[in-house]
């Protein structure tokens, strides 16, 4: 990437150029991988999706009544972005912003998250962005493990199409339902986890959303963007 607009777009993270100082970037080892079976789908409804293509995933999901969520939402967020994408993007839910585009990671956040992006050379077009959630929970609440539950086959099936190099789960909530955990997000940084049968690697960092009120925390998401991009070199 171009020096000079990297540095632009680090301006816009609120992060200052970053140097090196002769130390090289953390290693991926083999002990940072989490157990094999961690993100393995247990539940058969897991496959309920199994072998749909894009256009009859999106309509299934467009007209998905398997949670109250249907009852209150506006429009499901499918996802967006290239279908040959190395990078999937991963988010917890719909906001109200997206409720109404129907379209993921829109509003500031999503201004943010394209920042974080291009800081590592990445356009929006270039990868794919979806939700564990397609629905948003009234009041952007947290989703109920029921209602996560019954929108995994989804995505899981956006997986399986999609085959991607490399998962980032932005967000606590996102990565513990993708991991099955209730690690906290500082514990689950700065590792490669797996997900699923195909076990594509996956990495944490922290949300648009949440750096938009704590941006003290944008040089830690930083420092989960390059560990993202060296893994996925690594596959």
């Amino acid at each position: 990437m171009n020096p000079a607009l990297r540095h632009d777009y680090l301006a816009a993270l609120g992060l200052e150029t970053w140097v090196a100082r002769g130390k090289s970037a953390p290693a991926v080892a083999a002990d940072a991988v989490a157990p094999r079976d961690a993100a393995v789908p247990r539940d058969p409804a897991a496959a309920r999706e199994a072998g749909v293509d894009w256009p009859e995933l999106r309509a299934r999901v467009a007209a998905c009544t398997r949670c109250a969520l249907c009852n209150t939402r506006t429009q499901t967020v499918f996802g967006v972005g290239n279908q040959q994408a190395e990078w999937l993007i991963v988010g917890e839910a719909p906001g109200a912003d997206e409720d109404r585009q129907g379209e993921p990671f829109v509003g500031r956040a999503g201004q943010l998250l394209n920042s974080m992006l291009h800081a590592i050379g990445l356009a929006r077009e270039q990868v794919y962005i979806a939700n564990v959630l397609k629905c948003r929970p009234p009041g952007n609440r947290d989703p109920t493990p029921s209602e996560a539950a019954e929108c995994l086959p989804y995505l899981e099936q956006q997986i399986a199409l999609l085959k991607p190099k490399l998962m980032l789960a932005v967000g606590r909530i996102a990565a513990q339902n993708l991991l099955r955990t209730s690690v906290t997000l500082g514990r689950l940084r700065q590792q490669v986890h797996r997900f699923g049968r195909s076990q594509v690697p996956l990495v944490v960092t922290y949300h648009p959303g949440y750096l938009l009120r704590t941006p003290t925390d944008k040089r830690k998401a930083w420092e989960d963007l390059k560990f993202a991009r060296e893994v996925c070199a690594r596959v």
